[in-house]
Protein backbone atom coordinates (compact mmCIF):
# COMPACT_ATOMS: atom_id res chain seq x y z
CA UNK A 1 0.00 0.00 0.00
CA UNK A 2 1.34 3.41 -0.95
CA UNK A 3 1.93 5.59 2.13
CA UNK A 4 1.05 9.28 2.33
CA UNK A 5 4.73 10.24 2.12
CA UNK A 6 5.26 8.44 -1.17
CA UNK A 7 2.00 9.81 -2.62
CA UNK A 8 3.02 13.34 -1.72
CA UNK A 9 6.47 12.89 -3.26
CA UNK A 10 4.91 11.56 -6.46
CA UNK A 11 2.55 14.54 -6.59
CA UNK A 12 5.46 16.92 -6.01
CA UNK A 13 7.50 15.21 -8.74
CA UNK A 14 4.62 15.47 -11.22
CA UNK A 15 4.05 19.13 -10.35
CA UNK A 16 7.77 19.84 -10.81
CA UNK A 17 7.78 18.04 -14.17
CA UNK A 18 4.79 20.08 -15.37
CA UNK A 19 6.35 23.35 -14.23
CA UNK A 20 9.64 22.47 -15.91
CA UNK A 21 7.85 21.51 -19.14
CA UNK A 22 5.94 24.80 -19.11
CA UNK A 23 9.15 26.81 -18.77
CA UNK A 24 11.00 24.74 -21.37
CA UNK A 25 8.23 25.17 -23.95
CA UNK A 26 7.91 28.88 -23.19
CA UNK A 27 11.61 29.38 -23.88
CA UNK A 28 11.49 27.26 -27.06
CA UNK A 29 8.17 28.41 -28.56
CA UNK A 30 7.32 31.70 -26.91
CA UNK A 31 4.43 32.02 -24.50
CA UNK A 32 1.76 32.11 -27.20
CA UNK A 33 2.94 28.71 -28.39
CA UNK A 34 2.47 27.04 -25.02
CA UNK A 35 -0.72 25.03 -24.51
CA UNK A 36 -1.82 22.85 -21.63
CA UNK A 37 -2.00 19.90 -24.02
CA UNK A 38 1.61 20.45 -25.08
CA UNK A 39 2.79 20.83 -21.48
CA UNK A 40 1.07 17.62 -20.41
CA UNK A 41 2.53 15.73 -23.37
CA UNK A 42 6.00 17.13 -22.67
CA UNK A 43 5.75 16.00 -19.05
CA UNK A 44 4.35 12.60 -20.03
CA UNK A 45 1.04 12.95 -18.20
CA UNK A 46 -2.59 13.36 -19.20
CA UNK A 47 -4.39 16.65 -19.85
CA UNK A 48 -6.56 16.00 -16.79
CA UNK A 49 -3.49 15.43 -14.63
CA UNK A 50 -2.26 18.93 -15.43
CA UNK A 51 -5.36 20.39 -13.79
CA UNK A 52 -4.85 18.26 -10.70
CA UNK A 53 -1.80 20.42 -10.03
CA UNK A 54 -2.33 23.81 -11.69
CA UNK A 55 -5.36 25.90 -12.58
CA UNK A 56 -3.72 27.28 -15.75
CA UNK A 57 -0.49 27.40 -17.71
CA UNK A 58 0.13 30.84 -16.15
CA UNK A 59 0.07 29.34 -12.68
CA UNK A 60 2.46 26.58 -13.78
CA UNK A 61 4.95 29.24 -14.88
CA UNK A 62 4.50 31.84 -12.15
CA UNK A 63 3.86 29.52 -9.19
CA UNK A 64 5.76 26.31 -10.01
CA UNK A 65 5.35 25.04 -6.48
CA UNK A 66 1.59 25.46 -6.79
CA UNK A 67 -0.59 28.10 -5.17
CA UNK A 68 -0.35 27.90 -1.39
CA UNK A 69 -2.73 30.36 0.30
CA UNK A 70 -1.71 31.22 3.84
CA UNK A 71 1.95 30.29 3.36
CA UNK A 72 3.31 33.70 4.35
CA UNK A 73 1.09 33.85 7.44
CA UNK A 74 2.43 30.46 8.50
CA UNK A 75 6.05 31.52 7.93
CA UNK A 76 5.47 34.75 9.83
CA UNK A 77 3.88 32.88 12.73
CA UNK A 78 6.99 30.68 12.93
CA UNK A 79 9.19 33.71 13.72
CA UNK A 80 10.14 34.48 17.32
CA UNK A 81 7.28 36.34 18.99
CA UNK A 82 9.74 38.81 20.55
CA UNK A 83 10.99 40.08 17.19
CA UNK A 84 9.84 43.49 15.94
CA UNK A 85 7.41 43.14 13.04
CA UNK A 86 9.92 44.17 10.35
CA UNK A 87 12.49 41.65 11.56
CA UNK A 88 9.86 38.91 11.76
CA UNK A 89 8.86 39.78 8.20
CA UNK A 90 12.51 39.59 7.16
CA UNK A 91 12.72 36.04 8.50
CA UNK A 92 9.51 35.02 6.75
CA UNK A 93 10.65 36.51 3.43
CA UNK A 94 14.00 34.72 3.62
CA UNK A 95 12.09 31.48 4.23
CA UNK A 96 9.97 32.24 1.14
CA UNK A 97 13.06 32.87 -0.99
CA UNK A 98 14.66 29.66 0.25
CA UNK A 99 12.21 27.95 -2.13
CA UNK A 100 14.21 29.38 -5.05
CA UNK A 101 16.21 26.17 -5.38
CA UNK A 102 16.72 26.49 -9.15
CA UNK A 103 18.30 29.92 -9.73
CA UNK A 104 18.84 29.48 -13.46
CA UNK A 105 15.26 28.29 -13.90
CA UNK A 106 13.93 31.35 -12.09
CA UNK A 107 16.08 33.68 -14.20
CA UNK A 108 14.68 32.07 -17.35
CA UNK A 109 11.17 32.31 -15.90
CA UNK A 110 11.63 36.03 -15.22
CA UNK A 111 12.91 36.56 -18.78
CA UNK A 112 9.79 34.87 -20.17
CA UNK A 113 7.61 37.09 -17.98
CA UNK A 114 9.42 40.25 -19.04
CA UNK A 115 8.81 39.45 -22.72
CA UNK A 116 5.07 38.81 -22.37
CA UNK A 117 2.73 41.64 -21.27
CA UNK A 118 -0.09 39.25 -20.33
CA UNK A 119 2.25 37.40 -17.99
CA UNK A 120 3.40 40.64 -16.42
CA UNK A 121 -0.23 41.52 -15.71
CA UNK A 122 -0.79 38.08 -14.17
CA UNK A 123 2.39 38.44 -12.10
CA UNK A 124 1.10 41.77 -10.78
CA UNK A 125 -2.18 40.08 -9.84
CA UNK A 126 -0.31 37.29 -8.03
CA UNK A 127 1.79 39.91 -6.25
CA UNK A 128 -1.30 41.85 -5.22
CA UNK A 129 -2.86 38.72 -3.78
CA UNK A 130 0.36 38.07 -1.91
CA UNK A 131 0.36 41.58 -0.49
CA UNK A 132 -3.21 41.12 0.72
CA UNK A 133 -2.15 37.96 2.53
CA UNK A 134 0.84 39.79 4.02
CA UNK A 135 -1.43 42.61 5.17
CA UNK A 136 -3.71 40.22 7.02
CA UNK A 137 -0.72 38.40 8.55
CA UNK A 138 0.86 41.66 9.75
CA UNK A 139 -2.44 42.86 11.19
CA UNK A 140 -2.91 39.58 13.06
CA UNK A 141 0.62 39.64 14.50
CA UNK A 142 0.49 43.28 15.55
CA UNK A 143 -3.11 43.31 16.78
CA UNK A 144 -4.04 46.07 14.34
CA UNK A 145 -7.24 46.29 12.30
CA UNK A 146 -6.29 45.88 8.64
CA UNK A 147 -9.35 47.89 7.59
CA UNK A 148 -8.63 50.82 9.90
CA UNK A 149 -4.86 51.04 10.21
CA UNK A 150 -2.62 51.94 7.27
CA UNK A 151 0.39 50.21 8.80
CA UNK A 152 -0.19 46.55 7.81
CA UNK A 153 -1.08 47.36 4.19
CA UNK A 154 1.72 49.91 3.82
CA UNK A 155 4.29 47.50 5.25
CA UNK A 156 3.09 44.76 2.92
CA UNK A 157 3.30 47.06 -0.12
CA UNK A 158 6.77 48.32 0.79
CA UNK A 159 8.11 44.83 1.43
CA UNK A 160 6.55 43.56 -1.79
CA UNK A 161 8.42 46.30 -3.66
CA UNK A 162 11.66 45.43 -1.85
CA UNK A 163 11.36 41.80 -2.89
CA UNK A 164 10.65 42.76 -6.51
CA UNK A 165 13.66 45.10 -6.66
CA UNK A 166 15.91 42.46 -5.10
CA UNK A 167 14.70 39.85 -7.59
CA UNK A 168 15.27 42.11 -10.60
CA UNK A 169 18.75 43.09 -9.38
CA UNK A 170 19.53 39.42 -8.76
CA UNK A 171 18.41 38.44 -12.27
CA UNK A 172 20.45 41.20 -13.90
CA UNK A 173 23.55 40.40 -11.86
CA UNK A 174 23.66 36.82 -13.17
CA UNK A 175 25.61 33.93 -11.66
CA UNK A 176 27.23 34.62 -8.33
CA UNK A 177 24.62 37.10 -7.12
CA UNK A 178 23.24 36.34 -3.66
CA UNK A 179 19.48 36.86 -3.58
CA UNK A 180 19.31 36.74 0.22
CA UNK A 181 22.07 39.36 0.52
CA UNK A 182 20.25 41.63 -1.94
CA UNK A 183 17.03 41.27 0.05
CA UNK A 184 18.86 42.11 3.27
CA UNK A 185 20.39 45.16 1.62
CA UNK A 186 16.93 46.36 0.57
CA UNK A 187 15.43 45.71 3.99
CA UNK A 188 18.34 47.38 5.78
CA UNK A 189 17.79 50.51 3.67
CA UNK A 190 14.10 50.50 4.57
CA UNK A 191 14.83 49.97 8.26
CA UNK A 192 17.23 52.91 8.17
CA UNK A 193 14.56 55.17 6.71
CA UNK A 194 15.81 54.89 3.10
CA UNK A 195 18.66 57.42 3.47
CA UNK A 196 20.06 58.93 0.28
CA UNK A 197 23.49 57.34 -0.38
CA UNK A 198 26.46 59.67 -0.43
CA UNK A 199 27.56 60.62 -3.92
CA UNK A 200 31.02 59.90 -5.30
CA UNK A 201 33.78 61.85 -3.61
Amino acid sequence: MTGPGLRERKKADTRAALAAATLRLAVERGWAGVTVEAVAAEAGVSYRTFFNHFASKEEALLQPGGAEPGRFARLLAEQDASLPLLEAARGALHAELAAVDDPEGWRRRMSVMAAEPTLLARAVAVGSAGEREMTEAFAARSGLDADRSLHPALLAAVLGAAVRVALVRWQCAGDGADLHALLDEALDLLAAGLPVPAGPA
